[in-house]
C-alpha cells in the first residue's frame, strides 16, 4: 500500500523528535540530575553540590566537574595567607609609604624594567598604538605584580580557587564565582585544569589577572591564536586593554603633587583615591597643584605617610584607573612612580 506522502513525512519527523528528546536529554542542564559524589578534600564541602549543578549551563557534565573537584585539594596555608591581608590600622606619620615605596622602587626594580621594556619593545609600541596606554604604565603593572615575570606564583589555580570557595566562608561568593570563571576559562582556551600556576589567591600570570578578569580583558597580542598570559606579549596587550576598558583618557596625566599652605588643613580632609574635590575647593583650603592639569575640574586628593611627614598628591582619572587593578592609593601611586622612574631611565639612554 502507497502511504500518503505528507502523512510518512509528519511520522519521520515525530520520530526524529522523540529520538533527540531520548537521546539529548540527559545534556540538557537541570537541577534534578544525579549529582555524582565528590571524594578527596572537598567531599561533602558546603557549596559543592550547587557548583556542580551550576556547571552544567557550560557544558560540564556532573561527572566531570565532580572529577575535577576530587582532585583538588584544600590548602591551609592559602587560608592563612588570606587571614593576613586584613588591613592594620595605624597612626601617622610613621613612614609607611616610605616603606611600601622601597619595595617596588630600588635601583633593581628600575633596572629590570628598562631591561623588560628594551625586550618587549616591539609588544609595547603595538599596544600603545592600539589602546592608548604609555608604555612605561604597562612595564610598571608587571614589574609591580610579578618582578617582570620573576615570580608569576607556584600554587595551583584550581587549588587557590577550589580552597577560598569550598573552605573559606568569609569570601565564599566571590572565589565560587573566580572558580567556575576558571573552568570555562580552560574550557574555552582548551587547557588542563590542572596545570595553570599561580598566587595563593588565584591570580595568573605576568599581569596576574583573575580568571574573571582573564576571561573580560585578556588578548591575544602576539597573534598565535591563543591568550596566554604568562607570554610576555599578551600580558602587555591585556594589561593595556584593562586600562583602556576602565577609562584610561589618552595623553592625560595621571597624578601630580600638591603645594599645601597648612599641612593641617590638609590632614583634616578626607583622602585617597576615592575622593573627588574641585579645584576650586581645594584652593580654598591652601591646596593647590605643582602644574597645571588642563582641562580637569575634578582631582582626589592622596595622603602618603613618608618618612618625615605626609605629602599631598592630586590623582586625576588615569590615577583612578590604575585602582581598578588594586583598590590601593599606595599601589597606584608605586605604580605611577615606577613607571615614570623607567620612563626616564628609557628616555636617558642609560
Amino acid at each position: 500500500m502507497r502511504l500518503n506522502p505528507i502523512i510518512t513525512l509528519v511520522q519521520r519527523r515525530l520520530s526524529v523528535l522523540a529520538l533527540l528528546f531520548l537521546t539529548g536529554c540527559s545534556a540538557v542542564p537541570t537541577r534534578d540530575a544525579v549529582i555524582p559524589p565528590v571524594s578527596g578534600d572537598f567531599a561533602g564541602a558546603p557549596g559543592v553540590t550547587t557548583f556542580i549543578q551550576t556547571m552544567q549551563q557550560h557544558g560540564y557534565a556532573p561527572e566531570r566537574t565532580a572529577a575535577i573537584l576530587s582532585r583538588a585539594q584544600r590548602q591551609q596555608s592559602i587560608i592563612n595567607l588570606m587571614d593576613q591581608q586584613a588591613p592594620s590600622k595605624s597612626t601617622g606619620p610613621n613612614g609607611a609609604w616610605t616603606r611600601y615605596r622601597a619595595k617596588f622602587l630600588g635601583e633593581d626594580s628600575i633596572n629590570n624594567g628598562v631591561a623588560f621594556w628594551r625586550r618587549n619593545a616591539a609588544a609595547l609600541e603595538r599596544a600603545t598604538a592600539r589602546y592608548g596606554v604609555p608604555s612605561e604604565y604597562m612595564v610598571a603593572i608587571i614589574g609591580v605584580e610579578t618582578r617582570y615575570g620573576g615570580f608569576t606564583g607556584k600554587t595551583r589555580i584550581l587549588d587557590a580557587l577550589a580552597t577560598l570557595a569550598f573552605a573559606y566562608p568569609r569570601r565564599a561568593e566571590y572565589f565560587t564565582s573566580e572558580l567556575e570563571n576558571f573552568l570555562i576559562m580552560v574550557q574555552e582556551e582548551r587547557l588542563d585544569p590542572f596545570g595553570p600556576r599561580g598566587s595563593f589567591a588565584g591570580a595568573m600570570g605576568l599581569s596576574q589577572f583573575m580568571p574573571s578578569s582573564f576571561r573580560d580583558h585578556a588578548v591575544d597580542h602576539d597573534g598565535d591564536g591563543h591568550r596566554d598570559l604568562w607570554n610576555p606579549a599578551d600580558a602587555i596587550g591585556s594589561v593595556a586593554n584593562y586600562f583602556r576598558h576602565h577609562g584610561w583618557q589618552v595623553g592625560e596625566a595621571v597624578a601630580v603633587p600638591a603645594q599645601v599652605h597648612s599641612a593641617a588643613s590638609a590632614h583634616a580632609l578626607k583622602t585617597g583615591f576615592n575622593t573627588s574635590y574641585s579645584l576650586n575647593e581645594l584652593a580654598s583650603r591652601g591646596i593647590t597643584p605643582t602644574r597645571s592639569l588642563g582641562s580637569a575640574s575634578a582631582v582626589s586628593l592622596l595622603e602618603l605617610d613618608a618618612q618625615g611627614g605626609y605629602e599631598y598628591w592630586l590623582g586625576l582619572k588615569n590615577f583612578y584607573v590604575i585602582t581598578r587593578y588594586n583598590h590601593s592609593t599606595y599601589y597606584a601611586m608605586a605604580v605611577h612612580q615606577l613607571a615614570r622612574a623607567i620612563r626616564a631611565r628609557v628616555d636617558s639612554g642609560l
